[in-house]
């Protein structure tokens, strides 16, 4: 856990430090860098979170409703973080001092990166159900393909979160800031696991946190597949980057 808690951070905190010495960096090179986050990020969700929360879930119906909540409740997330957690860079500016938005914006981000690193609690996307006793080597690297997964996802979306504060704040406010989200996956993680471990949480309630983490992601990752063609125009670099994502997200799935 020790070494998924400093990846975690350290995903975080490299990439958002990156926007502070790329001033004039190119835009579509960011959303290719996206793409493929995003692409990697649903593949493991359809591949991996999604069957092993149906297969674990007593009611199948109750865990669709989870992941619908999840669903929704990213929806409203982005009313706090203006869509910064799937790439989206607005300059807020320095009207009238430090803007509320500024907060808001760390207010939903945080949340949205707390929840996420509940799926890498001690036991893992497994710990819903009982069958990961049987299925130890799956259960491995299916965790760590679920852990790159959301390393991809959260290096994007700290370097958008530090070129928006850049605009709004001083740079050490900024950096205070950048490591408050650095922390929040891995706080989510070690909280849940401990919160499991001293029986004050149940599966039952592990259940709701991924079914919600996991409708999360796929608003996140489908919201990224749509903008990156506003104009409904067949990009071929794209669709490439996407199928190396799949190909490779499959590969760790199925073959590792």
């Amino acid at each position: 856990m020790l070494l998924n808690f400093l990846l975690l951070f350290f995903t975080a905190l490299i990439a958002g430090s990156l926007a502070y010495f790329i001033p004039s960096w190119q835009e579509r090179y960011f959303k290719l860098i996206l793409v493929f986050a995003g692409s990697y990020l649903f593949a493991i969700t359809v591949l991996h979170i999604l069957p092993e929360l149906f297969v674990g879930s007593e009611d199948a119906t109750k865990m669709g409703l989870y992941i619908l909540l999840g669903f929704l409740l990213q929806q409203v997330l982005e009313l706090f973080s203006s869509g910064v957690e799937h790439g989206h860079i607005h300059h807020h500016g320095h009207h009238h001092g430090i803007e509320s938005g500024v907060w808001t914006l760390m207010i939903g981000l945080f949340l949205h990166a707390f929840l996420e690193g509940t799926l890498l609690s001690q036991d893992g996307i497994l710990v819903a159900h009982d069958h990961a006793a049987h299925e130890g080597h799956h259960h491995h690297h299916g965790s760590n393909n679920l852990m790159f997964g959301i390393m991809l996802h959260k290096g994007p979306e700290a370097f958008a979160l530090v070129a928006v504060l850049m605009s709004a704040l001083k740079k050490r406010w900024v950096f205070a800031l950048l490591v408050v989200f650095a922390l929040a996956s891995p706080l989510g993680m070690v909280l849940s696991s401990a919160l499991f471990e001293q029986d004050l949480i149940g599966r039952g309630a592990l259940n709701v946190f991924y079914g919600m983490v996991a409708g999360g992601f796929l608003h996140i990752s489908t919201t990224i597949f749509f903008e990156s063609s506003p104009d409904h125009r067949f990009h071929l670099n794209k669709v490439i980057i996407s199928i190396i994502a799949f190909a490779l997200a499959i590969s760790f799935e199925m073959l590792a």
